[in-house]
């Protein structure tokens, strides 16, 4: 082989490496977010009754209706009724 084929295979591999990486750390963000807060689909009822009074509830605001739930852990959106989203807070320390 010569030297251009070795360099070229090296930064192929490492390109490879780093994509294999990211990929897991973000599977790994996910799986925490997800262990952490509501699922996407929940209603306000189903969220409230599991999780608690949240800690500061924020008007709705656009079209459609985001709303938003602050806890001590996290965050939720909704849309209209329904959780779209959730964050974990990020732990200080």
């Amino acid at each position: 082989m010569n030297r251009r084929t070795i360099v070229l295979a090296a930064l192929l591999g490492l390109g490879m490496a780093c994509q294999v990486i990211m990929a897991t750390a973000v599977s790994a963000e996910i799986v925490a977010q997800s262990a952490t807060g509501p699922s996407r689909g929940m209603s306000m009822e189903q969220v409230e009754n599991r999780y608690g009074e949240p800690t500061y509830r924020y008007d709705s605001v656009g079209d459609p209706p985001i709303t938003r739930w602050e806890y001590a852990d996290f965050v939720v959106y909704f849309e209209y009724r329904y959780v779209i989203h959730s964050v974990s807070k990020k732990r200080s320390g």
